[in-house]
């Protein structure tokens, strides 16, 4: 089976019967973030036991298509087939200032009829001049931050964010955050499991949080971090089940409280606090999909009494402990 494009002839159409995943192609589309959604998307994976995604590429009609490397893609599939998907990605498409006339309307068209639309970096340029975007969080990769606010006066531009989830469009900034808001996505339609195996399977780090900021002051090295925390990154992990304090963690990495505070967040982009909560939720989550452990027992093994977990993991995933494991609740192996 290949891919609407040659050129990625690694990834796989799967035929099963999950949510439909279009991706609007254009001239001048770009490579990495097209690349992006066909990895997590197109390959099939029914391997981990869910109905993976149908996954096709729309072009102004079906053909051949430039990017930005210079090479040909082919897509099968013209801008009529979105009236097929469940979610709409728009790439950096190199034409946002003058999107056509048909993808406008068929985006618009989608979403009167509730689906997911979803931008890529300067892909919001393109949900914007169609007018859905008015009155809504959004955020672009920082460099078009500026020029998003500027020819869209309504749209709530945060150029800080690594992506922006309102509900039934969602957003993203540039190049690495387009793999962090797909594997999002992967997570809010099967559950942190799967969103985790896939990563796992892409060799990166399990999908950041929207609100971590794009840009930070520490290159990421190596698996992300450095060795000092890649080392304290992994022993927090292992115990979040304990007290887990910036005094703790400093302690851990031989450093002042005050000089990791500052360095953590420089090299990750977000506090320990944050860090450690986010771990623990996400800990939460798996137990729930994967184990029959009662919830005030998950809670006890995330460092958290039930109170306090019932109350994180709300704000956090937006329902409750036991909804969330009723909707994803898979037998385990």
């Amino acid at each position: 089976m290949v891919l609407d494009s040659g050129i990625f002839a690694h990834v796989r159409v799967n035929t099963a019967n999950g949510p439909t995943v279009a991706v609007v192609v254009t001239d001048g589309v770009s490579v990495f973030e097209l690349s992006v959604p066909c990895e997590v998307f197109g390959i099939d994976r029914s391997e981990l036991g869910v109905p993976w995604y149908r996954f096709i590429l729309c072009a102004p009609e079906a053909g051949e298509v430039t990017t930005t490397a210079g090479f040909a893609i082919t897509a099968r599939h013209g801008f009529d087939a979105l009236a097929r998907a469940d979610t709409i990605i728009v790439p950096p498409l190199g034409n946002e200032s003058d999107p056509p006339q048909a993808l406008i309307e068929a985006l618009q068209k989608a979403h009167r009829r509730g689906k997911r639309l979803v931008s890529l970096c300067s892909g919001a340029l393109t949900l914007a001049a169609a007018g859905l975007l008015d009155g809504r969080p959004a955020t672009t990769h920082w460099m078009h931050a500026e020029e998003l606010a500027r020819r869209y006066p309504l749209v709530k531009v945060d150029p800080t964010v690594l992506y922006v989830d309102d509900g039934d469009i969602l957003t993203s900034a540039g190049t690495a955050a387009a793999i962090d808001l797909c594997l999002y996505l992967v997570y809010l339609d099967f559950g942190a499991e799967i969103a985790n195996a896939v990563a796992r399977r892409m060799v990166v780090s399990p999908h950041r949080d929207g609100g971590q900021a794009q840009y930070i002051e520490t290159p990421l090295a190596g698996d992300g971090y450095s060795d000092t925390f890649s080392h304290v990154l992994e022993w927090a992990q292992g115990h979040l089940d304990e007290e887990l304090s910036i005094e703790c963690l400093a302690h851990e990495a031989a450093m002042s409280p005050r000089s990791f505070a500052r360095r953590f967040h420089a090299t990750t982009g977000t506090t320990p606090y944050r860090w450690v909560l986010r771990q623990r939720v996400l800990l939460a989550q798996r137990l729930l999909e994967t184990t029959d452990l009662a919830v005030d027992v998950i809670a006890s093994r995330c460092g958290m009494g039930p109170p306090a977990l019932r109350e994180h993991f709300k704000r956090s995933v937006g329902v409750s402990p036991t909804h969330y494991r009723t909707t994803f609740r898979r037998e385990t192996a």
